[in-house]
């Protein structure tokens, strides 16, 4: 069953020659029970489109159905059914944990019985129930996270959008994170995640979309969409001579991409290269499997964007 269809989105901002289109004729679907990505460098259009959708943003042109409403004509009506975890937490620092879920619930409408009859269960799920009492200011930056995507799970909901749900975590935090979208994800709910963690795409995105400039240059699975643009193999030349070294040994890779003092060689026969290394002094390397940061990398390239 498809729970959210998005049909020729475009969003321009500005008048004249001024004028900045954001999203440009972006187009995907995600089916009930999947988790779909969305991929960008800063300024490519995530969060513009995840504000689209949630009828937050009235497009210029386009169709959005979510959980079966017209939006933005319904979006009211189809954010009962949603849940939103944002880029920022902006829980309320005057309640306790237990007090900005119960707060939240009451926003959806739902009833004092209703609200205290999902606070036990959310507090389990987020591994807060020892503090149910705590102020926000009491809590690190990984407890506020996981209240924030509890705080989301109020209503229960059938999608949840997540605007980068795990940047400034520690590893710890991230994992543990991680483990709850999972379990949402095998008693079916959807999600709607953009992050810049590529290892978090590919371990929790059944399908994937790599935006840029408010167009969408790339989707389907991460490992489909890694063997499709990707050579199969990486070695990472590391060391000052680096770059002297590729100059030389260009033949041995199918391309060579730089950054800093690391060479990136992709390839889908690395044991020349490899030999070629193990007799040259100097350079320390690393040999792995091509990964969804280097189809990333390819497509969208390795300049800074601001």
């Amino acid at each position: 069953m498809t729970i959210l269809t998005v049909k020729d989105l475009y969003k321009s901002y500005g008048d004249g020659d001024a004028r900045h289109t954001v999203v440009n004729g972006i187009s995907f679907s995600l089916e009930r029970g999947q988790c779909f990505g969305l991929l960008g460098p800063n300024g490519a259009g995530k969060t513009t489109t995840l504000r689209l959708c949630l009828g937050l943003t009235v497009p210029d042109q386009g169709s959005i159905t979510l959980v079966g409403h017209e939006v933005p004509a319904d979006a009211r009506q189809a954010r009962l059914r949603i849940g939103v975890v944002p880029q920022m937490d902006s829980l309320d620092p005057d309640f306790t944990v237990e007090e900005n879920i119960y707060v939240y619930g009451r926003y959806f409408g739902m009833s004092r019985a209703q609200v205290r009859e999902r606070i036990d269960w959310l507090l389990d799920f987020s591994s807060l129930t020892a503090k149910r009492h705590a102020r926000i200011g009491e809590l690190s930056g990984g407890m506020k996270r996981r209240l924030t995507l509890a705080r989301a799970l109020v209503n229960d909901p059938d999608l949840i959008f997540m605007d980068e749900p795990t940047t400034g975590l520690d590893p710890q935090a991230r994992h543990l994170i991680w483990q709850r979208l999972k379990a949402l994800l095998a008693q079916g709910k959807s999600l709607l995640l953009t992050t810049h963690f590529m290892d978090e795409a590919e371990r929790l995105c059944d399908r994937l979309a790599v935006i840029d400039h408010g167009r969408i240059i790339a989707e389907g699975t991460p490992q489909a969409l890694i063997a499709k643009h990707i050579e199969s193999q990486v070695v990472e030349v590391y060391g000052d001579n680096a770059s002297q070294w590729a100059g030389k040994a260009s033949h041995l890779a199918d391309r060579i991409e730089f950054s800093g003092e690391t060479a990136f060689c992709y390839t889908d026969h690395p044991d020349s290269l490899l030999q070629n290394l193990a007799t040259t002094e100097g350079l320390r390397y690393l040999h792995r499997p091509a990964n969804l940061e280097d189809l990333f990398l390819k497509l969208t390239g390795r300049d800074m964007r601001d």
